[in-house]
C-alpha cells in the first residue's frame, strides 16, 4: 500500500521522531494507529455512558444550568490544579 502524506502530517511525524521516542516514521504511525484503536474501543465500551452524560448536559442547559465562558475557564483551572496536585 502506498500512502501520500500531507505536509502537515509529515511535519508531525518528523517532530515526533525528534523526541527520540521513535526510530522510524513507521513506529510513529504504528503508535498513532494503536492509540486510535484504543480510543475507538473505549468509545465503543462507554457509548451508553457518554450518551447519558450528553443528554444530561442538554437537559441542564435547557433548564439554564450552565457556566458562562469565564466560569467554565475558572472551573477547568480548579479541576486541573486539583488533578495536578493528586499526581504528585
Amino acid at each position: 500500500m502506498t500512502i501520500t502524506l500531507r505536509p502537515e502530517h509529515a511535519e508531525l511525524i518528523a517532530r515526533a521522531m525528534e523526541t527520540g521516542a521513535y526510530g522510524s516514521p513507521d513506529e510513529v504511525i504504528a503508535q498513532a494507529l494503536q492509540m486510535l484503536r484504543s480510543e475507538n474501543e473505549w468509545l465503543r465500551d462507554h457509548r451508553e455512558e457518554v450518551a447519558e452524560k450528553i443528554e444530561r448536559a442538554f437537559e441542564q442547559f435547557d433548564r439554564g444550568e450552565y457556566f458562562s465562558a469565564e466560569e467554565s475557564r475558572s472551573d477547568m483551572e480548579k479541576r486541573k490544579a486539583a488533578w495536578t496536585k493528586s499526581q504528585r
